[in-house]
């Protein structure tokens, strides 16, 4: 005899299962480091891990006589069914689906610095058909993902949001592996079903003749929304207070395994599975190398402030009121995001100095009153102040701890860039 079960049931059982079996994941090993820092924030949020929503993921990389990395994850607090809002970290995975999809094309005229337009389809859309902070006066995708790097520009990730599409976004990333993520807007104020609809594209040549074309496209595939995700007690919609708690159901969602390996199979793609991997080419990884790790004041386009954007400003581990500058002989290959009380940061440092190399991915919620929107978070009282506690603890963990073999770290040798003196206005105030 069998038993027919109403699907909605089996989606709220199989959401609860998920729930019931996802515990925390805690490492002794970080339990024990994280005790040596008394510093009373760090302290603070260490203690109420929980209450913070914290989830850490420490990375230990070791070479061989080969030089070939072996990798070794330690956790504090981590649980994929713990949700947190991924906000600007989600550009990282943009910018390589967007290199992917250009190098699927096979089109050698379509490259990432290929001038290229946006148009206009569907409601709330917008053409975007130059852009001045870009040296050819044109959008491209090799801009989008600096604008996106350097300073975590929004409109940047929005454009590579329309030119992948909301269809071939969520099935690339599932395909890879990376099964419980979700893309499902843009960093605009739209509704779901004008979030489907992604807006035509076309490539040009230097004289304005189309070299592809791209129609506008819509998502028909489903969401699993079956987890219902809530948080706080309240938030604000315009001037208004609604007392109840924000629903994050239908968001961003990118857990913080998956943002972790997302980096990995950045730098190292060798060290995760094939499957895992993106399809790009050698110059692609070293333009991602270049502006996962450049600092806006090197940049010449966009020409940034550097004032306002420091070298630090992005690399939250390195970054606190006081440190604005990075240490000598340090990079850090990284894509930070805040929003919503969250603040992430997923990273590979390499110290050039010192010879030291590892991964530290983190995120934490800085909300302590409940409600959302109201622009009160904690982002500069505890959020930074503990992220670079959390990031200094890692790194002078790392300066003593012994090797077998001591890394060649050349490959993540660089050329940056060097700002050349014009009068060009710098760009303050990027929609972030």
């Amino acid at each position: 005899m069998s038993l027919s079960v109403p699907k909605k049931l089996i989606g709220i059982l199989c959401a609860l299962a998920t729930v019931s079996y996802g515990q925390p994941r805690t490492d002794a090993f970080l339990t024990k480091l994280f005790a040596t820092n008394q510093n009373p924030v760090f302290q603070e949020v260490i203690r109420h891990s929980d209450s913070y929503r914290l989830q850490l993921i420490y990375t230990r990389i070791d070479r061989d006589k080969r030089n070939k990395p072996s990798f070794t994850n330690y956790y504090f607090n981590v649980d994929s069914t713990s949700y947190f809002n991924p906000a600007s970290t989600v550009k990282l995975p943009l910018a390589l689906l967007s290199l992917e999809k250009l190098n699927n094309l096979k089109n050698p005229k379509v490259t990432k610095f290929t001038a290229m337009q946006i148009d206009s389809a569907y409601s709330k859309q917008t053409k975007e058909w130059h852009d001045e902070t870009s040296e050819t006066d044109y959008p491209s995708i090799a801009h989008f993902i600096k604008k996106a790097f350097l300073v975590s520009d929004n409109d940047a990730y929005s454009r590579m949001y329309e030119f992948v599409g909301q269809r071939e976004i969520n099935r690339s990333l599932h395909a890879k592996g990376y099964l419980d993520t979700r893309i499902t807007h843009r960093f605009v104020r739209m509704t779901p079903d004008e979030n489907r609809h992604t807006n035509p594209v076309r490539f040009i040549q230097n004289d304005g003749t189309t070299i592809y074309a791209q129609p506008a496209a819509y998502n028909t595939d489903p969401f699993d929304f079956s987890r219902v995700t809530t948080l706080g007690k309240g938030y604000y919609a315009g001037d208004s207070l609604v007392h109840q708690p924000f629903d994050f159901t239908e968001r961003n969602k990118l857990p913080l395994p998956a943002l972790q390996q997302l980096l990995q199979s950045v730098l190292f793609p060798a060290s995760v599975p094939a499957q895992k991997r993106f399809n790009l080419t050698p110059d692609d990884y070293q333009f991602l190398y270049q502006y996962l790790s450049q600092y806006p004041g090197e940049t010449n386009y966009p020409k940034y402030d550097s004032k306002q954007y420091y070298d630090s400003y992005v690399k939250f581990f390195f970054m606190d009121s006081l440190h604005r500058q990075m240490p000598e002989g340090v990079r850090v290959f990284n894509k930070v995001g805040w929003a919503y009380g969250f603040m992430t940061d997923v990273s590979y440092v390499a110290d050039f100095r010192h010879n030291v190399e590892y991964m530290l991915t983190a995120t934490l919620y800085v909300n302590s009153d409940g409600i959302l929107n109201d622009d009160k978070y904690e982002y500069d009282r505890i959020g930074h102040p503990f992220l670079y506690q959390l990031g200094q603890t890692i790194y002078q963990h790392e300066l003593k701890r012994k090797r077998q073999h001591t890394p060649d770290l050349s490959a993540f040798r660089v050329p940056y860039e060097k700002r050349r003196t014009d009068d060009r206005p710098v760009i303050k105030d990027v929609d972030n």
